[in-house]
């Protein structure tokens, strides 16, 4: 079950908060780290911080885009230190840990997503995750390190995983309704694709957008789209563009 958990570090300004991470990752029992971005790495830095948790660096992926990242994810978590502008799901660590694993034990692929040292995710990083996580640090001193931030969502989501392993539901097989979820890689063509058509039609306006992509995205972030579903908005699209560039409809079995 925690191979299906991805830890994501976006733009890591400081090797050591790496290493640190790593290391708080295998104090837990997850093993999946996935770069973005990453100012340095390999580091010797990452290294010294791990302290035996190089096994975790050595097999870390560093890719270039958040979107890399996510390719077959079907839930992604993401951390966020602030409000925003346009109200999102929101978890706390420990809602966020028995969501992992419940997810994570049908046999989905799950990310835990965490930002940059000094400015978190954006806005448009954040639109990419189903839910946002808090951490409810003392406002008066709220910033938590980056190695610390892992470290408090790794242990929720052991904490979870040892409960579901009493309760026998570590072994319990991946559910064939969740194996057929859209991934997020598949929702992000989806949501190219109806933006596209949005403004071929008028309805959006790309000099004003007004965060209808991002209403949308959470409309559908919410939802349990199934693949068999999302072809079908997929044709529903690609006929609408026909349509707006004046070519007939035809059936498919005409």
């Amino acid at each position: 079950m925690l191979q299906n958990i991805r830890v994501v570090l976006v733009g890591t300004t400081h090797p050591g908060n790496i290493g640190g991470a790593a290391r708080a990752m295998k104090n837990m029992g997850l093993s999946r780290l996935v770069l973005v971005d990453p100012r340095i790495f390999p580091s010797p830095d990452a290294d010294a911080r791990a302290s035996g948790a190089t096994d975790i660096l050595e097999g870390a992926q560093v890719v270039a885009t958040l979107e890399e990242a996510l390719v077959g994810c079907r839930l992604v978590l993401g951390t966020s230190a602030r409000d925003r502008s346009l109200p999102w799901p929101m978890l706390d660590p420990r809602a966020s840990g028995e969501k992992v694993i419940e997810q994570a034990g049908e046999g989905a692929e799950v990310a835990l997503v965490f930002g940059r040292e000094h400015a978190g995710l954006t806005n448009e990083e954040l639109q990419r995750c189903h839910f946002h996580v808090h951490i409810p640090s003392d406002p008066v001193f709220s910033s938590l390190n980056l190695a610390a931030a892992v470290q408090v969502l790794s242990y929720e989501v052991r904490v979870a995983w040892l409960a579901a392993a009493e309760q026998g539901e570590a072994s319990k097989p991946a559910s064939a309704h969740n194996a057929e979820l859209a991934t997020m890689d598949e929702m992000e063509g989806f949501y190219t694709h109806l933006e596209a058509t949005l403004v071929a039609i008028g309805f959006l306006d790309p000099e004003k957008p007004r965060h209808l992509m991002a209403r949308l995205r959470r409309l559908y972030g919410r939802s349990e789209v199934e693949r068999s579903e999302l072809s079908i908005l997929r044709g529903v699209l690609t006929e609408t563009q026909k349509a707006a560039r004046g070519e007939p409809y035809k059936r498919k079995d005409q």
